[in-house]
């Protein structure tokens, strides 16, 4: 096997936990592109605050419930730790699609946050993958998380007239089920660990105030933040521009497809010749742009559509940057409290979007909800540029090696071919 390819073993966790990732993600982003439309055909549906709630409160119950799962599956093992967070996920999923009032909603969406299992994912391809590869495993999570959004804007639109809203949230159990399989059936059994010998295990307070990775945790609170406060307001916007709900995928389609075009370049350069930074400024720039122009402009469809591909450009190249690079960053023996942390806060920001877009769209309207997230895109603007240089892949290869036994190793390399 050749040092620089990852193995046929890791192909396949690489693969198979972004497909779990992708598979949970769509219960977040499958009901944003509609929701705010349908809110007010249930019983207290019409109080934006409510509905910004209800969007949001799938990540409060993740940022409560991220690290009590990373260290359950410490102790109790990856693979049933995740089985149970999908199995809870998929019975909130149930409860909305039964709900008929937006408190049950909330409550749905409550227990499917619940299924706190993104940091165990992480953690679980850091197992499955050695660490000059971990970074190609982690930006394949994290460019399925934009993947999953991108197709939710253009199913969602397409299913809702056929099956409500109440067969979106069962669709989304559907799919946690069939996650559950791809966990049993496909993702290889992880290497048994064992404790470096003199080798001090970081302890939590340095790894939650270490500022590079408290740097990348702000991102993604902004990131999603703005993210889910956008989608409070931008469907109502394509209705009121003469676009109804069952055409927005004329619109989101093309910008998806265009916008995973215009972001290979960067991602490659980013990989390749070590530009993560320039990148992922630029892509922060980019995303306060839209954000502006969003608050400023009253763009007509097109310029509505421009700005979308901005938008997605943007966010997608930094969901793929920024859990690579808290990979990368993080002490070995702290990379699960690591990853813990930044899905904590991405989480959060998901809540505090979600929240604030309900509120800010209710009392001022949809401008003061794209000035908070330039405002938002601007302070990470500056907290990212003071980053640092990040370590060479190859030198973390030679001095940050999992340590695994002879058998599992073997055994490991045998799965994989």
């Amino acid at each position: 096997m050749h040092p620089e390819r990852m193995s046929p073993t890791e192909l396949r966790a690489g693969t198979s936990l972004a497909a779990i990732f992708g598979l949970r993600m769509l219960g977040l982003f499958l009901i944003l592109p509609v929701f705010a439309v349908h809110a007010p055909a249930l019983a207290g549906g019409d109080n934006l605050t409510l509905v910004g709630i209800a969007l949001g409160a799938y990540g409060l119950a993740q940022a409560f419930l991220q690290l009590p799962f990373g260290m359950a599956s410490d102790r109790w093992g990856r693979k049933p730790v995740i089985i149970f967070g999908l199995m809870v996920f998929a019975a909130g999923s149930f409860v909305a699609a039964a709900a008929g009032d937006i408190y049950s909603v909330i409550l749905g969406r409550v227990l499917q946050g619940a299924g706190a299992i993104s940091s165990v994912v992480s953690a679980l391809a850091a197992d499955l993958t050695r660490p000059e590869h971990r970074t190609k495993a982690m930006a394949m999570i994290g460019t399925t998380i934009g993947a999953a959004f991108a197709f939710s804007l253009v199913a969602a639109p397409a299913l809702y007239p056929l099956i409500g809203l109440s067969g979106l949230f069962s669709i989304t159990g559907v799919l946690s089920i069939a996650a559950i399989g791809v966990v049993l059936g496909i993702v290889p059994e992880p290497p048994v660990h064992h404790a470096s010998a003199g080798a001090p295990r970081p302890r939590m307070r340095e790894t939650v105030l270490h500022p590079e990775l408290l740097r990348l945790n702000f991102g993604i609170f902004a990131l999603h933040l703005v993210q889910m406060a956008m989608f409070v307001v931008v469907p109502t916007a394509l209705v009121a521009a003469g676009v109804p709900v069952a055409e927005h995928w004329k619109i989101y389609l093309p910008v998806v497809l265009a916008s995973f075009a215009l972001m290979v370049p960067p991602v490659l350069m980013a990989d390749r010749r070590r530009r993560h930074k320039p990148v992922m400024l630029g892509a922060i720039a980019l995303m306060l742009g839209v954000q502006v122009l969003f608050a400023a402009w009253r763009a007509p469809l097109a310029g509505m559509a421009m700005l979308l591909v901005g938008f997605f450009v943007a966010f997608n190249i930094l969901e793929a940057l920024l859990p690579s690079l808290v990979s990368r960053i993080a002490p070995e023996q702290a990379r699960g409290a690591a990853l813990g942390m930044y899905n904590t806060a991405q989480t959060l920001g998901l809540f505090a979007g979600g929240l604030a877009g309900g509120a800010l769209a209710g009392h001022f309207g949809a401008a003061a909800v794209y000035m908070v997230g330039a405002a938002a895109m601007l302070v990470w603007l500056a907290v990212a540029a003071g980053m640092g240089p990040l370590p060479a892949v190859s030198r973390e290869g030679r001095m940050a090696r999992p340590v695994v036994n002879a058998q599992a190793a073997a055994a490991l390399d045998h799965k994989g071919t």
